[in-house]
Order: C-alpha cells, then sequence, then structure tokens
C-alpha cells in the first residue's frame, strides 16, 4: 500500500539527544535521592514518556511530580534550542518524505521542548500534526498518541510508516496499525525486533528505498 504518512519519534530518532536526556535524568534523579546509571537510563527510562519517568522517580501523585518535569524540560530547551541534535541527512530526509505524504511529530517530549529545535532546525512548517506528552492520558507503549496523529493526519495505519528508537515507541505505532521502522543507537536491535525492519540512520537514500 502507497505511503501517505510518515511519522517521526523525536528523542533520539527525529533529534539525536538521548545523550542529552540520560544526563539530565541523571542529574535529576540523583537530586532526588535516587540515582540511576547510564544502563539504567537506556534500559528503563528511554522510549517512555515524561510524565512517566517523573512517577518513576518520585513515585505517582506526587506533588513533585510537576517540579521534575520543569527542570527537566528548562534543562534540555537550554542544552539543544539550536536544532543542532537534528542532523543534516536527518533534515534532508524529511523534506524528502515531506515532498511526498503528510508528516506528524509523536513524542513522549513535552511539546514545548519539541517546537523550537524543529522549528530551529528548518523544519517547523513540514509537520502537519505534533502529538506529545501534553495530549495524551496514557503514554507509550499504549497507542493513545499514534491514534491521535493518525485521526489528524487523516490515514490508517497500514498508510502510514513510523520511525521510532525505542521498543516502547515500536509497540505503540504498531498497536495503531502503523508499519514500524526502528532505529538502531538509544536500544539494541533485539528490542527493536518487532519492527518491519531495522537501520542505523534515517537519510535520503533510505526514504528514496521505502517510498518506492
Amino acid at each position: 500500500m502507497p505511503i501517505r504518512a510518515v511519522i517521526f519519534d523525536f528523542n533520539g530518532t527525529l533529534s539525536q539527544d538521548e545523550p542529552v536526556l540520560c544526563r539530565i535524568y541523571r542529574e535529576l534523579f540523583a537530586e532526588y535521592g535516587e540515582p540511576i546509571s547510564d544502563r539504567e537510563y537506556y534500559e528503563r527510562l528511554s522510549g517512555l514518556a515524561e510524565h512517566t519517568i517523573a512517577e518513576i522517580c518520585v513515585g505517582p501523585g506526587d506533588p513533585r511530580i510537576p517540579s521534575f518535569i520543569r527542570k527537566r524540560i528548562d534543562r534540555y530547551r537550554s542544552t539543544v534550542a539550536d536544532g543542532s541534535t537534528v542532523t543534516e541527512p536527518v533534515r534532508d530526509a524529511v523534506r524528502f518524505a515531506a515532498d511526498r505524504a503528510r508528516l506528524a511529530i509523536v513524542s513522549g517530549a513535552a511539546r514545548e521542548e519539541i517546537v523550537p529545535v524543529v522549528a530551529a532546525a528548518g523544519l517547523g512548517g513540514l509537520f502537519a500534526t505534533i502529538v506529545a506528552d501534553d495530549d495524551v492520558m496514557r503514554g507509550k507503549p499504549d497507542p493513545e498518541s499514534y491514534l491521535l496523529a493518525l485521526a489528524a493526519l487523516g490515514t490508517d495505519g497500514q498508510e502510514t510508516l513510523v520511525f521510532e528508537d525505542t521498543e516502547a515507541g515500536v509497540a505503540s505505532a504498531h498497536a495503531a496499525g502503523a508499519r514500524v521502522v526502528g532505529l538502531l543507537g538509544t536500544q539494541p536491535r533485539e528490542r527493536l525486533a518487532a519492527a518491519e525492519e531495522v537501520v542505523e540512520a534515517i537519510d535520503v537514500p533510505l526514504l528514496r528505498r521505502l517510498f518506492a
């Protein structure tokens, strides 16, 4: 079936920022008395929604959750606001896809993190919709975010290609009926095995092949 829409996860997929997130989360977990290692971040937390990670640190319903999230967002924005985490090959791939399909971003990050980075990378006008952590009750691996994106794009899952870098993201997109390409870099290949294909990079040659 032809591809009518392409959806990109944000952290670790559109934006190569997982090392930044790992550092910030390690700092915050330590400040809240729950230190974690790099390995624990990538194995337990990567791919989960903002609120879910905050709850893991301080506990569900804890009144410190809004403060935790605010600190995380502010530290992230101060580090990546220039758009440099969106590489040139990825920018070119997004532009290539935008000439052929409707585009969206589906992420467990906050909207106020996503929009400035995408704009700074020169891609802001190319996405028909962004579904962020702010927009859902249940984060990935629940399919809610992808179902919202599909409704906004006016496509169904079989017409939609998704790029994800985590097991939770792949599961979320699949549960919404989409076709998924797993991107290596955040989690090992075996955790992305449910994707239809696993790749090492997003670039124009890959998009050209997928659209062929």
